[in-house]
C-alpha cells in the first residue's frame, strides 16, 4: 500500500499558522478501521481521505483521532488545495466533494478558496449542566447550532482569555463541540471572534473550525445586518475565515499552505 499523503495548513496565508489537516489520496480500497488508525496516528484535529470519482468529483471523509465526523471545513479546504496542486483538477475547475453532508463544492476565488457549505441555524436552549463551570465566563446567550453548542459572551477579550476546564467540558451534553463567540475583534477588523472546543472528540481546542462558521455566519449576519462577514478564530495558531451568507447556504473563504508531502506505506 502506497497512498499519497499531505499535510496542509488551512485558513492561513503562511505555513505553520491556521489549522493543519492531513490529506490522504486513496489509490485503492481501504477499510474504515484503517482510516481511523491513520487519523489516530497523525493526531491532527482532522485527517481527510479523498477517493477519485468521475471528472472533478471526489468522495471525501473526515476523521478525528477518535471518530469519523459528518462535516469539516479546514480539511475540505486542504483537500481542494492538494487536488489542484497535484494536477488532479485544473485550477480553473471547481471540485465537487461527495460527503456525509451532501455535495460540497470548492472553487478558486480572488481571496483564496471558496467552499459552498450548508447553513446551520441556531436557536436558544436551556444552559446545559456543567457548561458555566467549565467555561468560567458570563454567557450572554446559549444556543444549539447543529451538532454544536453556540455561546455568545460579552467581548472579544473574554473569548481570547478563556481557560476552559476540559475535564468538565468533556461531560457537557453536545453531539460535537462548543463554539464561544463575541462581536468585534481583539486586534483586527473581523466582525466576530470565536474559539472551538471538542474534548469529547479528542480535540480540546481546534485551531480554526470552518464548519463552526456555518453557524457563526448566519448568527452574526442577523445580529449585524450584513451578509459578508469576516471571522477571526482566536486559538494559539489563529486563523481567518470569510463568510458569505446566502439564502441556501454559506460560502467559507480562506487560504491554505502546503507543508508536507509523502506517502503512507
Amino acid at each position: 500500500m502506497n497512498q499519497p499523503f499531505f499535510i496542509v495548513d488551512a485558513f492561513t496565508r503562511v505555513a505553520f499558522g491556521g489549522n493543519p489537516a492531513a490529506v490522504c489520496l486513496l489509490e485503492e480500497q481501504v477499510s474504515r478501521k484503517w482510516m481511523q488508525d491513520i487519523a489516530a496516528e497523525t493526531c491532527l484535529s482532522e485527517t481527510a481521505f479523498v477517493e477519485r470519482g468521475k471528472d472533478s468529483t471526489f468522495g471525501l471523509r473526515w476523521f478525528t483521532p477518535l471518530c469519523e465526523v459528518d462535516l469539516c471545513g479546514h480539511a475540505t479546504l486542504a483537500s481542494a488545495l492538494v487536488l489542484w496542486t497535484e494536477g488532479m483538477v485544473h485550477d480553473s475547475q471547481s471540485i465537487d466533494f461527495e460527503t456525509k453532508s451532501g455535495c460540497l463544492t470548492a472553487s478558486r476565488v480572488d481571496d483564496g478558496i471558496a467552499l459552498e457549505f450548508p447553513s446551520i441555524p441556531s436557536y436558544p436552549v436551556e444552559v446545559p449542566a456543567h457548561l458555566q463551570d467549565a467555561l468560567g465566563v458570563d454567557m450572554h446567550w446559549v444556543g444549539s447550532a447543529g451538532d454544536d453548542l453556540l455561546v455568545e459572551v460579552d467581548k472579544p477579550a473574554s473569548v481570547r482569555d478563556l481557560q476552559p476546564d476540559f475535564s468538565k467540558l468533556s461531560i457537557v451534553k453536545t453531539r460535537r463541540g462548543i463554539i464561544v463567540t463575541a462581536k468585534g475583534d481583539t486586534n483586527g477588523d473581523a466582525d466576530f471572534v470565536s474559539r472551538f472546543f471538542a474534548p469529547r472528540f479528542g480535540i480540546n481546542e481546534d485551531p480554526v473550525t470552518g464548519s463552526a462558521h456555518c453557524a457563526l455566519g448566519p448568527y452574526w449576519a442577523v445580529k449585524l445586518g450584513k451578509e459578508h462577514l469576516k471571522g477571526h478564530q482566536l486559538s494559539a495558531r489563529g486563523g481567518e475565515v470569510g463568510v458569505i451568507v446566502g439564502a441556501e447556504g454559506v460560502s467559507l473563504i480562506g487560504e491554505a499552505a502546503m507543508v508536507m508531502k509523502g506517502a503512507l506505506q
